[in-house]
């Protein structure tokens, strides 16, 4: 059966080209459903797909007032299967207009993670303004076979803003050397040194590419770091600078994820900051830090192109201990708010924050007061409060405890003991939580913040998402919870010991 299954796929991959044009173009925004008709726990203001399975985004790039989202997408499927390029398009980031297929698999391999760029000087030649795509060939042939060299990596190119695409004829432009993992090309143009540059992950390591005309490339650098224990297969990178706030300094900034061996069990994305001469990037840093310490988010990058100088990150809401037997019904999987990145320095230490970005207070609602019953803020009842976003500032004697809850006595819960410097989350008893027994596992998780008299918090609650925000994005939590029904209770506590000041909870307006 296992033999037959695999013929099945290899017949899927060869016949499905690129060239293959989708039966119908999807020109609608979001789900265009109506309120009674949305699935149980599909968000409201999250990214996800119309059906079927989607991973880690790709090719995250604006043009023309546009932003795009390619994605890891199998079409067949609500589990992982031979991977496509999904589209989507948005001039906002929030309300998002789904788009024909990208790219298929072909002969070559399947489509695995990479990026896009906006070729504004027709380097390539294949027309000005043309939108290129570089990505990883994975060649399911090969690697059954045991021949280590099955991923490559392939452009393609499209002239009608990613609606339509070609793959060069001289698919692949760089060769695997001879290493098992050899994927997730994030490329970017270089101003100082006016050329394509690519960062390029090679297992344990990252790898660092140059070219005058994404054709052509050729190998400039590494850079590795000796983890203690090793983090395993290196993956989906990305390559930016960013200023230092409140300096006139800046920094480089490389991301890292890893399948496994995040702080809080499976997934994750950590970061380091550092300098980059064109050719070689170094750090000073001695530890690892994660750009998140929640569970939930994974093989996150930066828009290419965005127009304001800002760096912009999405990332995948899901981890691969249990993505694949999440209980959702005709799709899997859910994009992270995008966020906006920046840098901080403290003491001689760089951190890098995340905020939800400025646009996202346009689908806010101010809520009344009289349709919130109970001790507001310190503990309350809200119909809504899992389609909302709530902000607060407390002073901490000794400990604090925050609980959203819901008839059922199910309940998500946030505390942080000033002694221990430790935030800590708990979704054992969040509701569906047996569906896969490393969700179980994962469901008690700390992150390290210090011993703070004053912790700002912003919590952001959709369908099946919970993402906390503690003192302006230095420190920041995404999880995935299923409760059976919506929560509608919220509490902070012990109250004799906690002041909370600046409480303020607004609904949020569905975007799909």
């Amino acid at each position: 059966m296992k033999n037959l299954l695999y013929v099945l796929i290899v017949i899927c991959v060869f016949a499905c080209k690129n060239e293959s044009k989708p039966k119908e173009i999807i020109l609608q925004t979001g789900l265009d459903v109506k309120s009674t008709d949305i699935e149980k726990y599909r968000p409201q203001f999250h990214f996800t797909p119309k059906e079927k399975w989607m991973n880690d985004p790709n090719g995250l790039v604006y043009h023309n007032g546009y932003y795009h989202l390619f994605y890891q997408y199998y079409p067949d499927s609500t589990v992982w299967g031979p991977m496509h390029w999904g589209h989507a398009k948005s001039k906002d980031l929030l309300h998002w207009v789904h788009r024909p297929v990208a790219l298929y698999p072909d002969s070559l391999g399947y489509i695995f993670s990479g990026s896009a760029v906006i070729d504004k000087n027709n380097t390539t030649g294949f027309g000005k303004d043309a939108m290129i795509a570089i990505y990883t060939y994975h060649d399911p042939i090969k690697e059954k076979e045991g021949n280590i060299l099955f991923q490559t990596q392939g452009i393609a190119y499209s002239n009608d803003e990613g609606e339509t695409w070609k793959k060069y004829e001289h698919n692949p432009v760089i060769q695997n050397p001879g290493i098992k993992d050899f994927r997730d090309p994030k490329m970017f143009w270089n101003d100082e040194k006016s050329i394509w540059q690519m960062v390029l992950v090679a297992k344990d390591h990252v790898e660092f590419y140059e070219s005058p005309n994404i054709k052509n490339w050729k190998k400039i650098s590494e850079f590795r770091f000796e983890d203690n224990p090793p983090l395993g297969v290196w993956e989906c990178p990305d390559l930016f600078k960013l200023k230092v706030e409140g300096t006139h300094d800046e920094k480089w900034v490389l991301i890292i994820s890893h399948g496994d061996g995040a702080p809080n069990s499976g997934s994750g994305t950590r970061y380091f900051v550092g300098d980059y001469d064109g050719t070689t990037f170094t750090t000073t840093q001695k530890s690892s830090q994660w750009i998140d310490y929640g569970t939930d988010n994974y093989a996150g990058i930066t828009f290419n192109n965005e127009p304001n100088d800002k760096r912009i990150f999405i990332g995948w809401m899901s981890n691969w201990n249990y993505a694949t037997t999440t209980p959702t019904e005709k799709w899997r999987s859910a994009m992270t708010l995008p966020r906006e990145l920046s840098l901080i320095k403290e003491d001689e230490s760089y951190y890098l924050k995340s905020n939800v970005i400025s646009g996202f207070d346009n689908l806010k609602s101010t809520i009344s007061k009289s349709t919130i019953t109970g001790n507001f803020p310190y503990n309350f009842s809200y119909h809504n409060l899992q389609e909302s976003m709530m902000s607060f500032t407390t002073e901490v004697q000794e400990e604090i405890h925050i609980t959203f809850s819901n008839s059922k006595n199910e309940s998500f819960n946030i505390s942080y003991n000033k002694s221990e410097g430790l935030i800590k989350l708990d979704r054992s008893r969040s509701g569906l939580v047996d569906f896969n027994e490393k969700y179980v596992l994962s469901s008690n998780q700390t992150m390290t913040i210090g011993k703070l008299d004053t912790l700002s918090f912003k919590i952001v609650l959709d369908a099946s998402s919970i993402e906390i925000f503690i003192n302006n994005g230095k420190f920041v939590m995404t999880n995935q919870i299923f409760p059976t029904e919506n929560f509608t209770q919220f509490e902070i506590s012990p109250k004799e010991t906690v002041k909370v000041s600046n409480f303020e909870i607004q609904s949020i307006n569905r975007s799909i």
